[in-house]
């Protein structure tokens, strides 16, 4: 039997990055909020594509770009058709895609709150030496590293300092500013057994980290 607690802890980021724009209806800087919604425009063989974004006080439209005058054998497949059909769940990671966005808005509002799922991958989260967590990040995700092991284990961020200054706690990949930073898919972090000091959640269930 492997002494090895191998555990897989999903994050989902729950509010999609928020750009600051001059909303012309309130008269001032106002957040705006992915509708979930894309818009084509064709003239002749190229297209026009942006992804709605309303005002959160009066719900004007801002039309974020995507591309513009493109034409239509140059535009991925996939990405035309996830366009087209309004898919609900590619839209959205085109909504968290941050980097794009800030090709078009200077001022963007993040969010820290996600959903955690946790899973055993290997072994008996009865009877363990050590313990893996590997992180799977799908989309950008604004929760720092330490906030999500604090708040998942159940102590506090000092603790979590501490272990890791004990080498109890182990990060992959390593990094002066690591816990930081917010997390990234491929993350893991090693614990040893005894630093577990009956640390909740750390194997199975769903949680939200807060805002």
């Amino acid at each position: 039997m492997s002494s090895i607690l191998h555990v897989q802890w999903t994050v989902t980021p729950l509010i999609a990055p928020r750009p600051w724009l001059t909303c012309g209806r309130c008269g001032g800087i106002k957040p705006f909020q992915s509708s979930g919604k894309a818009r084509l425009n064709a003239n002749g063989k190229r297209l026009d594509a942006w992804l709605i974004y309303k005002c959160t006080d009066c719900d004007a439209s801002w039309n974020r770009p995507l591309f513009e005058r493109r034409n239509v054998r140059e535009i991925d497949a996939g990405l035309l058709q996830t366009l087209q059909a309004n898919d609900r769940q590619r839209i959205e990671a085109i909504a968290f895609d941050i980097e794009g966005l800030r090709r078009s808005a200077t001022r963007i509002e993040e969010f820290p709150e996600a959903h955690v799922t946790k899973r055993v991958l290997a072994g008996n989260p009865a009877a363990f030496e050590r313990a893996r967590i590997a992180l799977s990040v799908s989309l950008p995700c604004a929760l720092r590293l330490d906030r999500l092991l604090a708040v998942e284990l159940g102590v506090s961020r000092t603790r979590i300092q501490q272990l890791h200054a004990a080498e109890r706690l182990r990060l992959s990949p390593v990094g002066a500013r690591a816990f930081r930073r917010p997390v990234r898919d491929g993350m893991a972090v090693d614990l040893d057994a005894d630093s577990t000091d009956r640390l909740a959640g750390l194997s199975t269930g769903v949680s939200v980290q807060p805002g």
